[in-house]
């Protein structure tokens, strides 16, 4: 979803000359560098979201899901870490990762919105485009991949078994 925005937006903003920008290797190196700083950005989303959901209701504490929202977006960067823009990446995503930890209200991440700040800024922020033309298109691109959520966030809830997920993460984390 994220790269769908990710190159979405750029096209919109090339117009016609979309397919002759990729035969520019110093693009394609800004828009690989983009697509990974946006995917970490939607990963970190995308992980305090779905751990809120599987423990919203339950005894599970703050500490414990900040273990869990942790153990799922390593898994999920560790997953991607051969597409790292550089050696450095990996380690400010988990920084900024464990930053968003200790600042987070659990409570508040389960029903929606509030859970889908990072990958916003991220689009905005890493998309090559120009400064100049990226502040007329602020509003319109973080707003393309907030509602891009809306779907993401909805089959999610549809297909989640929460109890099965705490179950299964109790079950590896003890062994």
């Amino acid at each position: 979803m994220s790269q769908k925005k990710l190159y979405g937006y750029l096209k919109a903003r090339m117009g016609t000359r979309y397919p002759s920008m990729f035969e520019d290797d110093a693009f394609v190196a800004s828009v690989n560098i983009a697509k990974m700083q946006v995917f970490a950005a939607a990963l970190s989303d995308l992980t305090v979201h779905a751990v809120a959901l599987v423990t919203a209701g339950s005894q599970v504490g703050a500490a414990e899901r900040n273990r869990m929202a942790r153990a799922c977006f390593r898994h999920g960067v560790a997953e991607h870490a051969a597409q790292a823009p550089d050696d450095g990446s990996i380690g400010e995503w988990e920084t900024a990762f464990e930053k968003r930890l200790a600042d987070l209200h659990w409570e508040n991440m389960s029903v929606g919105g509030d859970a889908f700040t990072e990958s916003p800024a991220a689009l905005y922020e890493w998309a090559p485009i120009a400064d100049n033309l990226k502040r007329l298109d602020a509003e319109i691109v973080t707003n393309s991949i907030r509602f891009a959520w809306i779907e993401v966030v909805r089959d999610l809830r549809r297909r989640c078994d929460a109890s099965a997920v705490r179950a299964d993460y109790e079950a590896t984390s003890a062994a």
